[in-house]
């Protein structure tokens, strides 16, 4: 049986709101910044999340939902559980943008009293209109020009962790010793979650990206090489598509993935994408289709061994990705491994079909030489 929801008690009118996002790989990071110093707000972080979380989600979602509405869902419920007064959602490229408001309705019906920013009733505003909903739904006295200029160096934040994860997974595979890149991470991580300011962030970044680069690595000559593709939730977010990155690194691979915020919301360009995969694609297939395409094509044009394909069960958009990645597989012989992922919490399996996925990688890149 599900644990009976407890009431939000009434808030002092004086009291700073509890403001809580949902988990979504390493930008809790940026999520902390926005509500402490966009919002002036508390922010309340969520421990690690557990089998009970992804059961929880699930148990109050339709059967027709994605994963990623399951762990969201799950999320939300803990958030409340642990007395926040707010739960953020920010809009997204597909039925994400709809999940606010039914999810909404969901906590609800099982008896929690909270508020719901959902900025994806601003999609496509300005940034003071972003700012204007803060005020009804967090802090009436926010500042509209300190809101905004908060908002700009946390995208700043968002393009300084893309960057540093991108350098993590094309070394980290390499390291001379074993975990010495996941603790300089976490040390970025721990130090650019305490900055305050812009210039925080930047002296973060310079120092993080300083120590990363320090690390002794063991690089082959040829070194397998895996692009990584896929829908915007389960591609980027660890615990739900249950560490596969890591598990990439330590067969000692180079990986690479185009899709993070960086790329699909701060520097995304639907027509230039679609321009180049023109042979496969006229039209918009989705949230993430072009994205996916569009690496895939130009992983298979730079050499890279291979690609694996990432999508949440019920992810209609990378369904039909699949046909067009085929093709592709076909035209430039670049092999593609397809891993669907729903609430499992186990990683049964996964690791046989990772370790088959790079032997063939391997073999093949010998036979080329």
């Amino acid at each position: 049986m599900l644990p009976h929801p407890r009431r939000r008690p009434k808030r002092d009118r004086h009291a700073r709101t509890r403001v809580a996002f949902l988990r979504y790989s390493y930008y809790d990071i940026v999520f902390k910044f926005f509500v402490e110093h966009v919002l002036d707000a508390d922010y309340l972080p969520l421990p690690e999340p557990t089998k009970r979380t992804v059961e929880l989600g699930s148990r109050n979602s339709g059967d027709s939902v994605c994963a990623p509405f399951k762990h969201i869902l799950g999320d939300y419920i803990e958030a409340l559980e642990l007395g926040a007064d707010v739960l953020v959602q920010f809009a997204g490229p597909c039925r994400l943008g709809y999940y606010g408001e039914l999810q909404e309705s969901i906590l609800r019906d099982m008896g929690y009293e909270f508020e719901m920013l959902n900025f994806a009733t601003v999609t496509g505003k300005p940034l003071t209109d972003y700012i204007e909903v803060c005020k009804k739904k967090v802090n009436p006295n926010l500042s509209v020009p300190h809101g905004v200029r908060g908002m700009l160096a946390a995208f700043k934040m968002i393009e300084f962790l893309d960057e540093a994860h991108d350098f993590y997974l094309a070394h980290a595979g390499f390291e001379v010793e074993h975990g010495s890149f996941d603790r300089a991470l976490a040390a970025y991580h721990a130090e650019m979650r305490a900055a305050a300011c812009e210039r925080d962030i930047a002296e973060a970044q310079r120092r993080g990206l300083e120590s990363l680069r320090g690390l002794p690595v063991r690089r082959p000559e040829r070194p397998v090489r895996v692009g990584v593709v896929g829908e915007y939730f389960t591609a980027a977010d660890p615990h739900s598509n249950l560490g596969l990155e890591r598990k990439l690194l330590d067969l000692g691979m180079e990986v690479h993935r185009q899709l993070n915020m960086t790329n699909r919301n701060l520097r995304y360009n639907e027509r230039n994408l679609r321009a180049g995969i023109s042979d496969y694609v006229r039209y918009d297939m989705g949230p993430t289709s072009s994205m996916t395409i569009a690496a895939a094509l130009r992983y298979a044009q730079e050499g890279f061994d291979g690609v694996v394909h990432l999508k949440s069960s019920g992810c209609t958009p990378e369904v039909d990705c699949i046909p067009v990645l085929q093709q592709v597989s076909r035209d430039t012989g670049l092999p593609i491994l397809y891993l669907s992922y729903d609430s499992q919490t186990s990683d049964t399996g996964l690791d046989t079909r990772l370790e088959a996925f790079y032997d063939m990688l391997a073999m093949k890149k010998e036979k080329t030489i």
